[in-house]
């Protein structure tokens, strides 16, 4: 089968091989093949299932020759970011730590296909499985979900299709080039402050953070467990929604996912937006944004207002501190959670010796010394300390008290209207390496991304245009960003898609071989 099949969108292809015309495993092979004329310059793929990716496409196309009725993602190959874990498939987290040693040992290179084998397939895993999808390797991403450019990961960065010079975004990058580069119609990220949003906005991709507990988090491997969720990328809106339909609703194994009905998302898209009240944060066109990225995203802020929606200004008066916040919060439970990865039951080992002789102590640090990279060392000694005796108060938690006043901020506002809009970054995919030595200027990445994670409010990144990176080189994506209010993902769907119909960007792809 031509690769090109893969340029279907997922309702298209879904349906193509649900009438027979085409099989899921020509389908898969084109997948595979894709990744492998494709994935050697980017680097979005860790490890890929080709053989159990072609047995599953077999068993779906012998359900279609018995006549049984096919899922919503029938054939349809989804790229899994490697958090997510897999039964008896490598699951690293991008981290050396949950990769065993190499025969070389420790300090040799680790080699993802090493990497832990649980025994269970997350939720999401499982309920594609289920609708059918073809799950043909796991994604690249930075450590842990640590970072917002795909420079973090043990195994190394991942490069931007539209220029492989710069970054991808992060920590979802492999997710998002895995969808920008063809190689899947649609994958899945997690999004702890806009590891879905941002890559999606700096690839050209659709990307959908869901409301907090709207998808269930049971076998994504936690950062920040208040603030991670779940959600899908895509070539379009429509394919995200679907995909969103499927790994939405209420699951028993996880605690915080919410009992609330999954909407109809993809029935949204193609309805009516006029009238929608759309508001603009003053807070977000501040100073520190490209003059070129403010300048598409309010271009396609009045494309809304030609489609009949009413364009007001609000202020989200917080928003100055939501890094601040987050960098605390998400740090104090990245403390707590990374814990558990000790050397004793999965992963790395590395024997450690204090008075001459091997001890625990020596083997927790031989272990976490090895095993972990620098930014989630920076992050588990921050959030440590913030959780500390005589700390917790002036630290974690007046930032706790700071995101309620987010949380205010968007309830004041979304009394006043029906969606916010936004950028999704200040810039342009930035070069690769540099703002790896400046953790603040890395943070400040995510600056329009964090106060609706804080939140747990569902947000989505749409393309809206391409602009010169000031240090010149090829156009490049800018995404619009719209949040709507909690459970409202069917209302983003809706004003995404009636964006995207008159998108000067719409349909465009990165220019990759």
């Amino acid at each position: 089968m031509e690769p090109a099949i893969l340029d279907r969108s997922i309702p298209e292809l879904a349906a193509l091989v649900q009438r027979g015309e085409v099989s899921a495993e020509e389908v898969a092979r084109a997948a595979l093949a894709r990744i492998e004329q494709r994935d050697g310059a980017l680097g979005a793929f860790l490890t890929v299932q080709g053989e159990q990716a072609i047995e599953a496409a077999r068993a779906l196309d012998a359900r279609r020759a018995r006549g049984e009725a096919l899922g919503p993602l029938a054939g349809v190959p989804i790229g899994l970011k490697d958090a997510l874990c897999t039964e008896g498939a490598p699951t690293t987290a991008g981290s050396k730590i949950l990769t065993r040693a190499p025969a070389g040992g420790a300090s040799k290179a680790p080699d993802p296909a090493r990497g832990y084998r649980p025994p269970y397939d997350a939720t999401v895993v499982a309920r594609l499985r289920g609708a059918g999808a073809i799950l043909p390797g796991k994604c690249n991403m930075d450590e842990f979900a640590m970072g917002s450019s795909n420079e973090n990961s043990a195994f190394g960065p991942v490069k931007n299709p539209w220029d492989r010079t710069r970054i991808p975004g992060g920590s979802s990058g492999g997710s998002a080039v895995a969808v920008a580069a063809g190689m899947t119609p649609g994958s899945l990220g997690s999004d702890t402050g806009g590891s879905i949003r941002q890559p999606a906005g700096l690839t050209g991709v659709v990307g959908v953070k869901p409301t907090y507990g709207r998808v269930s988090r049971y076998g994504l491997i936690a950062f920040a467990s208040s603030l991670d969720q779940i959600g899908p990328f895509a070539q379009d809106v429509k394919g995200a929604a679907r995909l969103l339909e499927v790994i939405s609703g209420r699951d028993p194994r996880d605690a915080t996912s919410l009992d609330a009905p999954v909407g109809a998302y993809e029935a949204a898209c193609g309805r009516d937006v006029a009238g929608l009240r759309i508001g603009v944060p003053e807070e977000y066109f501040a100073k520190g944004i490209d003059e070129q990225v403010e300048a598409k995203v309010r271009e396609a802020i009045e494309g809304l207002r030609g489609l009949g929606c009413e364009v007001r200004p609000v202020h989200l008066p917080h928003t100055r501190y939501a890094v601040a916040a987050y960098y605390i919060v998400a740090t104090a439970e990245a403390s707590s959670n990374l814990a558990r990865f000790d050397g004793v039951r999965f992963g790395l080992r590395v024997e450690g010796e204090r008075g001459g002789k091997a001890d625990l102590q020596g083997l927790y640090g031989g272990t976490r010394g090895e095993g972990f990279g620098r930014e989630v060392k920076r992050r588990i000694l921050l959030g440590t300390y913030v959780l500390s005796a005589g700390y917790y108060d002036a630290y974690y938690l007046r930032a706790q008290k700071v995101r309620t006043l987010i949380r205010r901020d968007f309830d004041e506002a979304f009394r006043e209207v029906d969606l916010i809009a936004a950028p999704v970054s200040p810039t342009v995919a930035f070069r690769l390496g540099e703002r790896v030595d400046d953790p603040l200027s890395m943070y400040l990445a995510d600056v329009y991304t964090l106060p609706a994670s804080m939140a747990g409010l569902p947000a989505i990144s749409v393309p809206c245009a391409t602009a010169p990176a000031p240090d010149g080189g090829p156009p490049l994506p800018v995404g619009l960003q719209l949040i709507a209010p909690a459970l409202e993902e069917a209302r983003l769907c809706r004003a995404a898609y009636a964006w995207e119909q008159i998108s000067p960007v719409r349909g465009l792809r990165a220019p990759v071989a």
